[in-house]
């Protein structure tokens, strides 16, 4: 099912599916994304496998492309059951309510703006409440720890081009992710960043930002000209209901 919207109204969606007694009880319904903390639990094996290939974990600075939050949130559980890095960079797009909180301490989401990282164009972070809960009911100080850096379009254009001259083909993301713990990263630390596509699914911001062309791994070649199944609806939730029941 495709959304006319954006993705703050998709996660309100499926929330109010989740709360339905009917949909409940008759679909048993779960969720792929980071609402389900099932999805956590597995990122959070990331972290430790990163930390093991690092000279010295104590200096260890991981940078994260972040969007609903729940890769960070993983990366905070990690830190919390006991693997000792340094801290931890949340990378968004101009969609920057978290950046603007962390500085302010004041929730204040704008509405969301289309970029070239749209898994990142959310307003209202699904996993943030997870992350203050952290500190608030498990111990984990965050000040110090976590910082969250915002880029632009064109930053995040600079920053694929930036890592393709050094031999390095990056999706969006995962450019933003490297720029930001670029500007972050100081001379006694060690950085990681975390990458979370392949380049190809975002053939038209790479080919247009380095002007090459891009080779579709097989996977995708071999399905790339099938038809869309998927039938769109708007941002109501008794259309969606209405979908689902039938």
């Amino acid at each position: 099912i495709a959304v006319d919207s954006d993705f703050d109204t998709c996660q309100r969606l499926v929330k109010q599916s989740f709360e339905d007694p009917e949909l409940k009880q008759g679909l048993g319904l779960n969720s792929a994304n980071s609402i389900n903390i099932a999805r956590l639990m597995a990122q959070v094996c990331y972290y430790f496998e990163a930390a093991a290939m690092v000279e010295d974990v104590d200096r260890l600075v991981l940078s994260v492309p972040s969007g609903n939050f729940g890769n960070v949130t993983a990366g905070l559980i990690a830190r919390r059951i006991g693997l000792p890095y340094k801290r931890i960079i949340a990378a968004t797009n101009i969609n920057d309510t978290v950046p603007r909180f962390l500085e302010s301490g004041q929730w204040d989401p704008n509405p969301t703006v289309a970029t070239i990282t749209n898994a990142m164009d959310i307003s209202l972070p699904n996993n943030f409440p997870r992350v203050l809960e952290m500190e608030s009911e498990h111990g984990l100080e965050l000040t110090g720890l976590l910082r969250s850096i915002a880029l632009s379009d064109e930053e995040t254009r600079d920053a694929l081009r930036a890592l393709y001259r050094r031999g390095y083909l990056a999706d969006p993301h995962s450019a933003l992710a490297w720029c930001a713990l670029e500007r972050s990263v100081q001379p006694d630390e060690e950085g990681v960043f975390l990458c979370t596509a392949h380049p190809a699914k975002f053939l038209e911001v790479i080919e247009d930002t380095l002007d090459i062309d891009v080779e579709l791994p097989p996977e995708l070649d071999a399905v790339k000209n099938k038809t869309v199944l998927s039938r769109t609806i708007g941002g109501q939730f008794a259309e969606l209901k209405g979908v689902l029941l039938d």
